[in-house]
């Protein structure tokens, strides 16, 4: 069938397969071409199938030589529907890893539940043994606990009202937004969802089981942003679940003995999950244009790239004060601040394409369901039933 993209929100509700395998070679192709990492050797993935969790399984594969095992929660395609795009990167990350050697299995199932940790850790025992290290990398908008309980997570504020502009990504009207504050309900909530105690689940699970190696390295990954975003998102409910996740990383090393923990702040990027908090897709239009015209923008596959070479397993693991890797340090410095503020103060929708790079953003929403992927004919017939190798 030929696949167009039919876009939800901030959802699109089709994924195009060969512009994913597309996106995803031209991952590898960059990891490739950065040379050999003396990185991990055998790595498990939870939450791989996109975004930072599949630059992170193709920056482990391809730069440092690993074994990847990598959990998602996607679907595949039938009849009329098309399948998910993850579903379709993983498709074509496997592919391509088999294809050069490397070993990639997936297991696809809801990485909350129990019943996935221990498919997943009978795998890694029977074909890896044990694992060096473990990236977290899940963006859930629900999770349901052992007990049956659902819990759902809430982009609201936690300190009353807040109103700022936002942009209506498909239209390009900028406007004011109030956000509501969050109950202390929503709030325990989000941070069940969000926070870390999956996370520590996963590590212990992994532990009990003897399937994770003395000396190994976990990561989870955050975001804190500028004073401008603040309200929504550092001091916001999502905020209290990343501090929760902060604190989870120490609560693992001290506990957990043979694991370190790490939390990642990364760079703000469209993704599915920052694609549907109010103001941040305005201020990552703004960004995208300031850090481009500086030659510092990097996607997912340079932040986590540079993340395994540089700041993980460049010698001796570079964090801040607080223990946190900074992979935001090309977005936060100072210079690059104070253009975006400038920019957000001045902007508006009759002078949007001055101070923001709102095509960019959009064609990034779009490469993440693979459509706007060069060389890719997205006139002609596709076939939408893609297997996994290791599903299938």
């Amino acid at each position: 069938m030929i696949v167009k993209p039919k876009i939800r929100g901030f959802i699109c509700t089709t994924a195009h397969p060969d512009g994913c395998r597309e996106i995803v070679k031209s991952q590898i192709d960059y990891v490739k071409g950065k040379g050999k990492i003396n990185g991990p050797k055998k790595v498990l993935v939870i939450g791989a199938s996109m975004g930072y969790g599949l630059a992170s399984r193709i920056s482990a594969a391809y730069g440092c030589g690993a074994a990847t095992i990598g959990v998602i929660f996607d679907k595949q395609g039938s009849g009329s529907k098309t399948a998910s795009a993850g579903w379709y990167n993983t498709a074509a990350f496997e592919k391509y890893a088999h294809e050069d050697g490397l070993y990639a299995k997936t297991i696809n199932g809801d990485a909350f539940s129990r019943e996935i940790k221990d498919e997943t850790i009978a795998l890694i025992k029977k074909d890896l043994g044990k694992v060096d290290m473990i990236v977290y990398s899940l963006a859930a908008p629900r999770r349901t606990t052992s007990d049956g309980t659902v819990y759902s997570s809430v982009l609201k504020t936690t300190g009353g009202e807040f109103t700022n502009k936002t942009i209506d990504v498909k239209t390009g009207e900028v406007s004011e937004v109030t956000i509501p504050p969050a109950t202390e309900q929503e709030i325990f909530a989000t941070v069940k969802v969000m926070g870390g105690e999956d996370w520590k689940e996963w590590i212990g699970a992994l532990k009990a089981a003897d399937a994770v190696e003395d000396g190994a390295i976990t990561v989870a990954y955050s975001y804190i942003g500028p004073e401008l975003t603040h309200p929504i998102y550092k001091d916001g409910s999502i905020g209290r679940a990343k501090a929760h996740l902060a604190a989870t990383a120490k609560e693992i090393t001290k506990s957990i003995s043979g694991v370190t923990a790490y939390v990642s702040v990364n760079k703000a990027l469209v993704t599915q999950s920052s694609s549907a908090i109010p103001i941040v897709p305005l201020y990552i239009s703004i960004l995208y244009k300031t850090m481009k015209g500086m030659n510092l923008h990097e996607g997912c596959i340079e932040q986590m790239q540079r993340m395994f070479a540089e700041k993980l397993y460049g010698g001796s693991v570079e964090t801040d004060d607080e223990g946190l890797v900074r992979m935001d340090d090309w977005e936060m410095r100072p210079d690059v601040q104070e253009k975006v503020s400038a920019a957000w103060n001045q902007i508006g929708s009759e002078n949007l394409a001055d101070y923001s790079d709102l095509d960019g953003y959009r064609r990034d929403f779009n490469m993440l369901f693979g459509f706007d992927a060069e060389g890719v004919d997205y006139e002609a017939d596709t076939d939408i039933e893609v297997g996994i190798d290791s599903l299938t």
